[in-house]
């Protein structure tokens, strides 16, 4: 195994992986809050921590990796008042959506994807602890976290703690003792239609004690990698920390690692800016294998710009890797070429540095090249190694010019759906054959599948 090294954004400092229980790592990722259909910015962390995990287990390590869904929370109940209906219902469909959506980018599942809904008991277990360990107090059916009592907060966010305004500014905000204490548990609103009896009334949790629980209850205390987008680091990462800390007197996590946000015209892309493009709706314009060779290009840490011109970049690295494939025999690699797989493989260990890591690829793929229009024969494992731990190990087995017999089951059943008029399941369907690399033409005789041009 490789000396893994890995950015805490608590420390700030690369810390190396150890491992609670040698060759295991845990891996707890925060997942969307399901009120709306997931864009290709939300997409960003799923492959994060899709790609970490395949890199750790090629590496030699027994990963679990868990990503939550959000099925609770205000802007749960407030979409579905706007469209006027149940808010399980609303969260159920795109919750759905979300997990249809993401198979598009066919990096398999996370090994546990738990709901708020389904993990109430470790919730309200952690909050009896908070208040019996006085940590927490219970006030008009609502329950809030003492922040003071907690002598290690803002050592994520590293803010003052008087500067942190928690954003729960409503009009219960009067009940608190102090400014900086956060809400656990909700009293029942008028508008909410879902709630939990608990020993201190009816109501919900509070967004941040979920995600606690939810971590606890899968992969215990003190677990190897906590991660999630950098928007998360105050208050929601800040605020599980924290009332982790004061209810089991151990760190959550070893390592907060953080990823950078897409960005559209250098604005995060966000559904509050309104500068969003949903993911499936990517999947089909940019090509899935262009959407996680755009998203690699740039270290996790960094921003990822979303553009005209980081689009067309991606499509060309994919038609490259699919013309060199096309040259490269089954079977061993050049033994004087491992350096450049070694290198690859070493960026993805110091910092797990795609973009770093593509450079080499790139390199390999410039010296096969010379060496295929010499005349020699290069066999493709090297190239197939570093493509598995990208996603993109298909560019290999894509590079024929016909549709293998999944893609055209697909494409029949898209015309099944056509004939049914369900124009919502040919959409997605169009969206999963794009997904794999084929674009659908309809023609006066029929449907056809043609490689889409990346």
């Amino acid at each position: 195994m490789r000396t893994i090294h890995l950015h805490d954004t608590a420390s700030g400092t690369l810390k190396p992986l150890t491992p609670r229980e040698p060759g295991k790592v845990g891996i707890y990722a925060c997942g969307p809050t399901v009120y709306n259909r997931i864009h290709v910015g939300n997409a960003r962390p799923f492959v994060v921590y899709a790609l970490l995990k395949r890199f750790l287990r090629h590496e030699g390590y027994d990963v679990t990796l868990v990503a939550n869904l959000t099925d609770v929370n205000d802007k749960i109940y407030a979409a579905a008042v706007r469209e006027g209906r149940p808010s399980a219902e609303l969260a159920r469909e795109m919750g759905d959506l979300y997990r249809a959506d993401t198979d598009l980018l066919r990096l398999g599942r996370p090994d546990h994807e738990p709901l708020v809904t389904t993990s109430m008991d470790a919730i309200i277990d952690l909050i009896a602890e908070l208040l019996r360990r006085d940590a927490a107090y219970a006030v008009e059916g609502d329950v809030y976290f003492r922040v003071r009592r907690d002598g290690a907060y803002g050592s994520i966010s590293h803010r003052d703690v008087d500067q942190m305004d928690q954003g729960e500014g409503d009009d219960r905000s009067s009940l608190k003792e102090d400014a900086l204490d956060f809400a656990v548990g909700k009293a029942t609103k008028p508008v909410e239609d879902t709630s939990w009896e608990a020993p201190w009334g009816v109501g919900r949790p509070g967004w941040h004690i979920e995600c606690s629980a939810m971590a606890e209850s899968l992969l215990g205390v003190g677990f190897e990698i906590h991660g999630g987008g950098s928007d998360l680091v105050f208050p929601h990462h800040e605020n599980e920390a924290a009332q982790t800390r004061c209810a089991r007197d151990a760190e959550l996590a070893q390592i907060w690692m953080h990823n950078g946000m897409l960005q559209l015209r250098g604005e995060k892309m966000a559904k509050s800016v309104g500068n969003v493009t949903p993911l499936h709706e990517a999947v089909a314009e940019v090509g899935r294998d262009g959407l996680l060779l755009l998203l690699c290009g740039a270290h996790y840490r960094q921003p990822v710009q979303y553009s005209e011109e980081t689009i067309e970049q991606a499509r060309a690295g994919v038609r490259r890797i699919r013309e060199t494939a096309r040259g490269l025999a089954p079977g061993g690699s050049p033994a004087d070429l491992a350096g450049l797989r070694d290198a690859f493989l070493d960026a993805l260990a110091d910092d797990f540095n795609t973009a770093a890591a593509l450079a080499h690829l790139w390199g390999w793929v410039r010296e096969a090249n010379r060496r295929l229009a010499a005349g020699e024969v290069v066999g493709d494992a090297h190239l197939r190694e570093m493509l598995e731990l990208l996603g993109l190990e298909n560019l290999l087995e894509s590079s024929g010019e016909g549709p293998d017999d999944e893609a055209q089951a697909l494409l029949a059943r898209r015309q099944e759906a056509r004939a049914a008029r369900d124009w919502a399941r040919a959409d997605a369907l169009r969206d999963e054959l794009a997904a794999r690399g084929w674009s659908v033409r309809d023609g006066a005789d029929g449907a056809e599948l043609v490689r889409a041009e990346p």
